[in-house]
């Protein structure tokens, strides 16, 4: 699943657009509807921003807005990070977990075409990719502590040596 390319995985049924003016409530009720976490935000078929449950959380009700008063153009998160639909989904993944964001945009020729989220992942997939990025990092980027700790930072002279006193 994590080779796949975004073309393949990302959500093009979920794929919900708004306009900047539209209400923060109007684009709640529609992400409940169509069981959505993020709407993207279009303005001439272009995209310029997203907002996610998170944004209706953070930025609208915890600072006490008026949902119904409030534009996704005041609480959006402007030109979000986006790749393109032929990258992989375990790029995108990574990029979600590093940048601390759910939700990417597929964008192709500057227009959005889908979005996937971390939430394609199943739960045993997502642990055994978790698994093998630690994996890799743990033999890529060897650290001094880990490497002595399995012989690979002795030299032959002090292999030689050992136990011996001094």
């Amino acid at each position: 699943m994590f080779n796949e390319i975004l073309r393949n995985v990302m959500e093009h049924r979920k794929f919900l657009v708004a306009s900047p003016d539209e209400s923060v409530a109007h684009a709640c009720r529609l992400m409940k509807t169509r069981k959505a976490g993020a709407v993207l935000v279009t303005k001439d078929g272009s995209l310029t921003g997203i907002f996610t449950e998170r944004d209706a959380v953070f930025r609208v009700i915890a600072r006490g807005l008026d949902p119904e008063k409030t534009s996704l153009r005041q609480v959006m998160t402007l030109e979000p990070m986006t790749l393109g639909p032929g990258k992989t989904y375990g790029h995108a993944l990574l990029l979600m977990h590093d940048k601390g964001f759910r939700h990417m945009p597929v964008v192709e020729n500057g227009k959005p075409i889908g979005i996937v989220s971390s939430r394609n992942a199943m739960d045993p997939d997502l642990q055994e990719f978790v698994w093998e990025e630690r994996r890799r990092d743990y033999y890529l980027h060897p650290t001094p502590e880990r490497t002595r700790n399995c012989g690979l930072m002795d030299s032959p002279s002090s292999q030689q040596n050992a136990g011996r006193p001094a």
